[in-house]
């Protein structure tokens, strides 16, 4: 496995290269049209992160900045991570490595037919692995907690939710309870269905105790799918992503009612899925690129006074 410098140019240059390669036969006046045209394209593409620019709606000016890639052929759904390894999760896989050399030291992967059929995300807690884990996108959407001991990465317990209403895709441990989200889909479900996405408090025995609901800008920028992550940061806010932008929302536990609170939108240098907070750093995420399997190491920047 090696390390990924980062990349020297980005989309818009593509763009001009792009233009210029096929504009030479035209006139000048059509070689320039085309060349304005391709510059005032689209937004990046799927899974295409355009790191620290700002994004619409509420932002403060902080933002997170790659620090380091690394190749990891399970980076397909999200990542977890201690103060020595990062785990990366795929549907019925999961790689361990060093964060320090990004040498992968274990793997674990469910047996041909087993039970698994789409973990996400995952975080350590008291040196274990918990993984969100559901039966997505069949039906009944079945939901569980898959545990490993993070220190050999055997498989050594789960806890079943059966049929609890969506699927659960992050899990987190926070202020003495877990809190997880069970996800609709607009794409698959139609978009009067990603709404009822719910964010869910759990005593330690995972009992609920509440709920709540994306704010209508979040489930807007989550179309066409859905909240993949979830992970409280060190300010005590709740950052969630979607499956495709490259920005997380920065949520508060609204005193009263039952929907989250927006409180910023912070680019960040991966598209979505699942990502994780790290506890032994400050100011420290690991994300994954899903298109290109990387996992990504980067680092708060706050907004120059």
């Amino acid at each position: 496995m090696s390390l990924v410098a980062l990349p020297g140019w980005s989309g818009r240059d593509s763009l001009a290269r792009f233009a210029h390669r096929i504009a030479w036969p035209l006139s000048c006046g059509a070689a320039l049209a085309i060349a304005l045209l391709l510059a005032a394209g689209p937004a990046p593409a799927e899974d295409k992160p355009t790191e620290g620019k700002p994004t619409e709606g509420k932002h403060s000016g902080r933002r997170a900045e790659a620090v380091r890639r690394f190749n990891c052929p399970e980076a397909s759904q999200g990542v977890a991570v201690d103060d020595t390894h990062f785990y990366a999760i795929t549907n019925r896989k999961i790689g361990k490595y060093e964060k320090a050399t990004g040498k992968l030291v274990a793997q674990w992967e469910d047996a041909k037919g087993g039970p698994l059929r789409h973990m996400n995300a995952g975080v350590v807690v008291d040196g274990k692995l918990y993984c969100a884990h559901s039966t997505w996108p069949g039906q009944p959407r079945l939901s569980s907690v898959e545990i490993w001991d993070a220190a050999t990465l055997k498989h050594i317990g789960n806890h079943s939710f059966g049929d609890f209403g969506g699927a659960l895709n992050w899990v987190d441990w926070h202020d003495g309870h877990w809190w997880a989200v069970f996800a609709y889909y607009s794409r698959e479900e139609g978009p009067e269905h990603v709404r009822r996405t719910t964010l869910v408090k759990f005593d330690p025995q995972w009992r609920r105790l509440a709920a709540w609901v994306f704010p209508q800008e979040v489930l807007e920028r989550f179309a066409p799918s859905s909240n993949s992550g979830g992970s409280f940061g060190p300010d005590g806010l709740l950052y969630c992503t979607g499956h495709d932008r490259a920005e997380m929302y920065a949520l508060r536990i609204p005193q009263s009612g039952s929907t989250l609170e927006l409180v910023d939108i912070v680019p960040v240098p991966f598209a979505g899925q699942a990502f994780v907070w790290d506890r032994t750093q400050d100011g420290t995420l690991f994300g994954i690129v899903r298109r290109t399997r990387e996992v990504v190491e980067a680092k708060m920047v706050e907004p120059a006074k």
